[in-house]
């Protein structure tokens, strides 16, 4: 998938049903509402809440249990029966989401983009429209999974007319419509929420944050940055008082035996004291060298260091081949010795990096790599903007 840009282009088709749902809630005024109303509110709310944690995502994303082809249909269709696209398109997202999550190619992050587009703006983005099946090739196979995902609204639509005719407009305004506009942003509100406020148990590389309430919301989905830090763990909720209903609900389920093999974390993975993969030490190492600014401490550099960087340029602008990995290597070494007050110390960096990141035994693994992607970044910007040469 492309990273998102600025030059966005939305789809109406996607876009006015979304504004339309929305107005329709409104119906209410004119139809009144009944406990019946708000009981079948709450029946619809729960159960496609699980079709999105327990299928959507746990399934189908992770595949952190297994169960029979008939089942995971059924999951599929109650998934759906949220009207958050098809169960193809909506695993394949999810999982380019995990592989660059807050970077920048990261659909949905509020780092990269802003709060509003994370939550919903992307959904309604061209780039993102189409299914891509090679994120998904274990799902792909089945047939009556593409006849789903070909027919993303079609179980949100018969749920909605079954509705209609069993309890009427008022139940399907409060009871359907509600539950679905409740459902999608309680599901959007973990793209955008839980990687902004909340609680970091683990170092995993983004924002993803543990948030108690959206975890009460979306049925567990909240111990976000748990579930992070332990992508294939059919249980998120790690500790005893972190409710997780979906994986109470897979539980009960397994003891029936219509799933199994439920994955769990290992009691070293739920330890925040093992040592951080070389991948989420490169990826948190760049979120902290993100919050610096290059471009100042290269300005610095230039009215500090006029004469070397001038003569270091020289070669640069002849564009001597057999001198350029020499003259990168001199650059380094000079702005390792040369004192720059924009530059951010051991100290200081490894203060930052225990302000924006849970205990780990990894910190001072992140520290120098940042303070080699710093220095790799200042290089750069340099070569990109040279001094002035002297006259």
């Amino acid at each position: 998938m492309p990273s998102a840009d600025r030059d966005e282009r939305y789809l109406l088709a996607t876009t006015i049903p979304f504004i339309l749902a929305h107005v329709a809630c409104l119906g209410a005024i004119w139809t009144g509402v009944s406990w019946t109303d708000l009981l079948l509110f709450a029946a619809l709310y729960g159960a496609r809440m699980f079709g999105v944690t327990g299928g959507y995502h746990r399934y189908f994303s992770h595949r952190t249990y297994r169960t029979s082809r008939v089942f995971a249909f059924l999951l599929g269709f109650l998934a759906q029966s949220s009207a958050q696209r098809g169960v193809l398109w909506w695993a394949g997202t999810h999982r380019h989401h995990h592989r660059h999550s807050d970077g920048p190619q990261d659909v949905h992050s509020p780092v990269r983009r802003s709060f509003l587009y994370s939550h919903l703006g992307w959904i309604f983005s061209e780039r993102y429209d189409l299914t891509d099946l090679t994120l998904v090739p274990d799902l792909a196979k089945y047939p009556e999974l593409r006849w789903l995902d070909r027919h993303p609204y079609l179980p949100a639509l018969l749920t909605g007319f079954a509705v209609w005719l069993l309890a009427g407009w008022s139940g399907l305004v409060v009871g359907f419509m509600w539950s679905t506009v409740a459902c999608w942003h309680a599901t959007f509100a973990i793209n955008s929420l839980a990687h902004v406020h909340g609680s970091q148990r683990y170092v995993t590389g983004d924002r993803s944050r543990n948030n108690w309430w959206l975890a009460l919301l979306t049925f567990g989905e909240g111990w976000h940055n748990n579930h992070h830090h332990v992508q294939g763990s059919v249980r998120q909720g790690f500790r005893w008082y972190e409710v997780d209903i979906s994986y109470y609900v897979l539980r009960a389920l397994a003891a029936l035996g219509i799933v199994w093999d439920l994955r769990l974390p290992s009691a070293r993975a739920i330890s925040a004291d093992q040592k951080l993969t070389p991948a989420v030490v490169e990826r948190a190492a760049g979120l902290l060298a993100s919050s610096f600014h290059v471009e100042r401490i290269a300005a610095d550099l230039r009215e500090r260091l006029q004469h070397d960087l001038s003569h270091l340029m020289e070669g640069w602008h002849r564009q001597v081949d057999e001198r350029l990995e020499a003259l990168r290597h001199e650059l380094d070494d000079l702005l390792h010795a040369v004192h720059v007050p924009a530059m951010p110390s051991m100290a200081e960096l490894r203060h930052r990096a225990a302000t924006m990141f849970a205990h780990t035994p990894s910190l001072n693994d992140i520290v120098e790599r940042t303070r080699q992607m710093l220095l790799e970044r200042v290089t750069a910007e340099l070569m990109r903007r040279p001094a002035p040469l002297p006259a």
